[in-house]
């Protein structure tokens, strides 16, 4: 799942990208964990589910990752790996369903690069790009 950072005046911008709108969204995810911790140090050891709704894919992909960080915040956990598993349109809005893996923070194991306050809608975009081939979604955390 290919992802990438984009530069911001004092926040991060993040760009997911994948073949299909999952995995654009999952990728999106996985950037913003790889900002937020050494992935490597953080091992799978549970896994949880969220459900988040949203009008629009792009405000789903700012309120997944909210979500994401609020799972991460009460179960007091690092996220080693974000996957959506499904994506439904409904006649009221977009539903994502999404799994993560992760397990408690260790700070005398785990190495914490930043602390990722929010997902905004700044610099929101979701769309299909035909000069990368793929689907793209984007947005800026606050850290």
């Amino acid at each position: 799942m290919p992802y990438e950072y984009l530069d911001h005046q004092a926040d991060l911008g993040i760009r997911g990208m994948g073949e299909t709108p999952q995995e654009a969204l999952s990728a999106g995810a996985q950037a913003m964990l790889a900002a937020i911790a050494n992935l490597d140090t953080v091992r799978c050891t549970q896994t949880w589910t969220q459900r988040c709704t949203a009008p629009d894919i792009g405000a789903l992909f700012v309120e997944w990752l909210n979500e994401l960080l609020y799972q991460r915040e009460i179960h007091g956990a690092l996220f080693v790996s974000a996957q959506v598993i499904d994506l439904e349109q409904r006649a009221d809005g977009w539903v994502l369903t999404g799994t993560v893996c992760g397990e408690p923070l260790a700070l005398d194991r785990h190495e914490i690069y930043t602390e990722v306050k929010a997902a905004t809608y700044s610099g929101l975009g979701y769309g299909y790009c035909s000069e990368k081939g793929c689907y793209v979604v984007q947005c800026v955390v606050d850290v």
